[in-house]
C-alpha cells in the first residue's frame, strides 16, 4: 500500500509507494523539493519529519548535525516512509517551460581545458527544445542502468547545443572513455542518452549580493549562472571564489578575469591549496571556503551558491551559517559526488 506525504508550509500532498523515497515520490508527483546529489552525500534535500514513521538509512547520521537529527531533520532523498508522514520542506518554483525528459544526444566535440578536464559539446535533437535554469545538470543513462551526472556549463542551449566540463576520475565508468582509456573511447559523433534538466541549483530572484563558491569543475554551473546574469543585464554585486589544488585547476581563470573587467560589481578571487614552487603562485592560498571566512566577518545579508566536492560544500554550509550568520535557507548548493563518495555513504 502507498502512504501519504503532506508537505508544510506548501499544503500539498502526494503518495509514496513502498520502498520509494520521499524525494523521488515528490518529483514523480510534479513537486520539486530542494535536491542535488540524490544519493545521501550532501544535505541539500534536508527536511524535517513532523510526524509519521520512516527509514532514514545511514546517511543522515553522517551528514547532518546531532542537533538537527534530534529535531527530526533527515535527508529526503533517503527517507522511505512506513506510514503517512508530515514533513516541513521548501517547494522549489520552476519555470513552466522546463520539463524533464529523456533524449538521445550526439557528441559534437571534445576539447581539453586542462590536463584532466575536457569540455564536451553535445548536440541535442532539433525537434524539441531543451530548456533549463543555469546551474542545473543532466544525467547520462547507460545500458546497464548506471547514470552519471554533469552540470551544464552554459546559460542556455544555443543552436541546440550544451557544454559540460568533465574531470578525469581514473577508473571512472564514463571519464575513462572521455579521456581515451579502455576499449570504447568516446569520440565525436557518438550517440549517448541523457535525462534532464535536473536539480534545484539555480539563481533565485533576490536583491541580496551573491557569493559564488566553487572547487574544481564545480565552476561549470557557476559559469552558467554568471553568464546568465550577464545575458539578462543583472549587475547586482557578486564575488566568485574558485579553489583548486594547483593554479592549472583553475582552467578558465582568464574568463573569470574578463568578467571582472566588464562588470564593476563583480570580483574574482582564485585560491590555490597545494601550489608547488614551479607554479610561482602569488595569489591566495589555502582552502577556498576559509578564504571567504577571512574576507567576510558577516554573511547575514548575502546569498551563497556553492558547488564542488561534498566536503567543501558541507564545511562551507556549516561555517557560513554558524560563524558568519548566513541564513541557512540562503545557502544553495550542488555537491559533485563520485562513486567513492556514494560507496562510503552506503557502507
Amino acid at each position: 500500500m502507498s502512504f501519504k506525504v503532506s508537505v508544510q508550509p506548501a499544503g500539498r500532498d502526494f503518495a509514496v509507494e513502498p520502498g520509494q523515497t520521499i524525494l523521488d515520490a515528490a518529483l514523480a508527483a510534479g513537486m520539486i523539493l530542494p535536491y542535488s546529489c540524490r544519493n545521501g552525500t550532501c544535505s541539500t534535500c534536508r527536511g524535517r519529519v513532523v510526524s509519521g514513521s520512516f527509514d532514514a538509512g545511514p546517511a543522515p547520521a553522517r551528514i547532518l548535525e546531532p542537533g538537527d537529527l534530534a529535531q527530526g531533520y533527515t535527508l529526503l532523498c533517503q527517507a522511505r516512509p512506513s506510514s503517512d508522514v508530515v514533513i516541513e520542506a521548501d517547494e522549489v518554483r520552476m519555470s513552466g517551460d522546463i520539463v524533464v525528459r529523456k533524449m538521445p544526444v550526439r557528441v559534437q566535440a571534445l576539447a581539453p581545458l586542462a590536463a584532466d578536464v575536457v569540455e564536451i559539446t553535445l548536440q541535442l535533437p532539433s525537434a524539441e527544445a531543451f530548456r533549463f535554469q543555469p546551474g542545473q545538470y543532466l544525467e547520462f543513462l547507460f545500458k546497464d542502468g548506471r547514470r552519471r551526472s554533469y552540470s551544464m556549463a552554459c546559460a542556455q542551449a544555443q543552436d541546440h547545443r550544451v557544454q559540460l566540463h568533465v574531470r578525469h576520475m581514473p577508473g571512472g565508468l564514463f571519464t575513462d572513455r572521455v579521456f581515451g582509456r579502455g576499449d570504447e573511447p568516446l569520440k565525436a559523433r557518438d550517440i549517448l542518452r541523457i535525462e534532464g534538466p535536473l536539480g534545484s541549483f539555480f539563481l533565485r530572484d533576490d536583491e541580496r549580493p551573491i557569493l559564488f563558491l566553487a572547487s574544481g569543475t564545480g565552476f561549470a554551473p557557476i559559469k552558467a549562472m554568471i553568464e546568465g546574469m550577464l545575458m539578462r543585464g543583472d549587475r547586482r554585486s557578486a564575488v566568485l571564489y574558485w579553489g583548486g589544488r594547483r593554479p592549472s585547476d583553475l582552467y578558465q581563470a582568464d574568463l573569470a578575469q574578463a568578467w571582472q573587467a566588464q562588470w564593476p560589481g563583480f570580483r574574482f578571487v582564485p585560491v590555490v591549496s597545494d601550489a608547488l614552487p614551479e607554479d610561482a603562485w602569488a595569489g591566495r592560498s589555502g582552502w577556498v571556503h576559509q578564504a571567504v571566512l577571512a574576507d567576510f566577518p558577516d554573511l547575514s545579508g548575502h546569498q551563497v551558491y556553492a558547488c564542488g566536492a561534498p566536503a567543501m560544500v558541507e564545511a562551507a554550509r556549516h561555517d557560513f551559517v554558524h560563524q558568519r550568520g548566513l541564513p541557512s535557507q540562503l545557502f544553495y548548493a550542488d555537491a559533485f559526488t563520485s562513486e567513492a563518495d556514494r560507496a562510503e555513504v552506503q557502507a
